[in-house]
């Protein structure tokens, strides 16, 4: 049986740095529209967004999204990236990711669930006896 997730640590610049931080990109099968991106702050601090996966392939290949999250392709210094800008209400940040290793993360995300196989991974039922708190199941008539 294939594995439900993956996860890929990976060397980010942050526009105008030297040095390079730390993202993790995350996938799992459980919520196969979504892949987790993480920024590591310190030693022992994280912060998360969530992004659609299509957003994510788009961005290999071409500039998209809208609000929070944009991604672009880009050659700076001669190295091919994905820029990817976060916004939020305490201020805005650019990233650089290596496009070759953005491009094997989704590939691995794409050998859990094919694109368009997401829903067949939704377990929805589950999902709203946990937003309603109910443990009934499916009722037959």
């Amino acid at each position: 049986m294939a594995s439900e997730s993956v996860q890929q640590d990976v060397f980010t610049v942050l526009h105008g740095q030297a040095s390079p931080i730390v993202s993790r990109w995350a996938y799992r099968a459980a919520d196969p529209f979504a892949i987790s991106f993480s920024v590591r702050r310190s030693s022992d601090r994280w912060i998360e967004w969530l992004v659609a996966r299509d957003l994510v392939i788009e961005g290999l290949t071409t500039p998209t999204g809208i609000g929070d999250i944009r991604m672009a392709p880009r050659r700076i210094d001669g190295y091919d990236v994905v820029e990817l800008e976060i916004r939020s209400d305490g201020g805005s940040a650019v990233l650089e990711v290596d496009r070759d290793l953005l491009a094997q993360f989704v590939d691995s995300t794409l050998e859990i669930v094919d694109l368009g196989e997401e829903h067949d991974h939704l377990d929805l039922d589950g999902a709203i006896a946990r937003l309603t708190g109910s443990a009934a199941g499916p009722t037959t008539p």
